[in-house]
């Protein structure tokens, strides 16, 4: 699933080519908004928050989400499409650029005004203006019990991280992703890397952890169960945790460097 610095970059990107610009076709492929039509109305702003993206046009909000296989392309008008047309759930058209969100997990049109009640359940946005780190410590803080691991990717404590980012954060803070918050002995200073992580990578296209660009050597676990750790050679391990109303898969962890 994307994490929040896609998002955040799909948004900029969006928000680049329709800013300002007024529709000139509205073509809403989910059943429950199939009559909508914002032709004629102008864009304001595409902004993202946590992994959520919000395009506001005219009165309205289209509100959406890429969950595992969604996303947004934009085409000059005219050029064709990378991806077939029945994967397409929208259609924004303006004089000059195409928008189409292919299979995307969550499409809905909504009175800008609801978008705060839809979003309350988010915690501070990593990459937002509401970012507020004294509360998120206070949120991941409120249950010392949970896996580290779940509480990162918990996004009604933070919002942005997903399973790269959590892992990875695991493997640099040398936490085994099972240990249980009130075990981790300096939570501000996680929740600061994981600020700085995502803010250094929020215009890249390649996400890097490590420090190294170089194919192959951008994380250090994540998608590498099986190969030798980067920082000690053992063998990094992989496996799933959860909980009945959040699962994360936990891609990897080194066994030597996170106790």
């Amino acid at each position: 699933m994307p994490e929040g610095d896609t998002v955040y970059r799909t948004a900029q990107n969006l928000d680049r080519a329709l800013h300002g610009a007024r529709l000139t076709r509205c073509d809403v492929r989910v059943p429950a908004f199939a009559t909508v039509d914002l032709t004629g109305q102008t864009v304001h702003e595409v902004v993202s928050r946590g992994k959520h993206l919000l395009m506001r046009v005219g009165t309205a909000s289209i509100h959406s989400h890429l969950k595992m296989e969604g996303s947004w392309h934009l085409y000059r008008t005219g050029s064709a499409w990378r991806r077939p047309a029945f994967q397409a759930r929208i259609v924004l058209e303006t004089a000059d650029w195409v928008a189409v969100g292919f299979e995307l997990g969550l499409l809905e049109v909504v009175p800008i005004q609801a978008e705060a009640d839809l979003l309350a359940y988010l915690g501070p946005d990593l990459l937002g203006p509401d970012w507020h780190a004294e509360e998120v410590v206070r949120r991941l803080e409120s249950r010392p019990d949970q896996p580290i691991a779940v509480a990162l990717a918990d996004q009604g404590n933070l919002a942005g991280l997903g399973n790269v980012y959590v892992t990875e954060l695991c493997f640099l803070r040398g936490l085994l992703p099972t240990r249980p918050v009130a075990e981790v002995t300096d939570v501000p200073g996680l929740v600061a890397l994981a600020r700085r992580l995502i803010l250094a990578n929020r215009d890249r296209t390649e996400r890097i952890t490590t420090g190294n660009a170089r194919r192959g050597m951008q994380s250090w676990v994540y998608g590498r169960a099986g190969q030798p750790c980067r920082r000690c050679g053992g063998t990094v391990q992989r496996g799933l945790l959860g909980r009945s109303d959040l699962e994360l898969r936990v891609t990897a962890w080194c066994p030597r460097c996170q106790t």
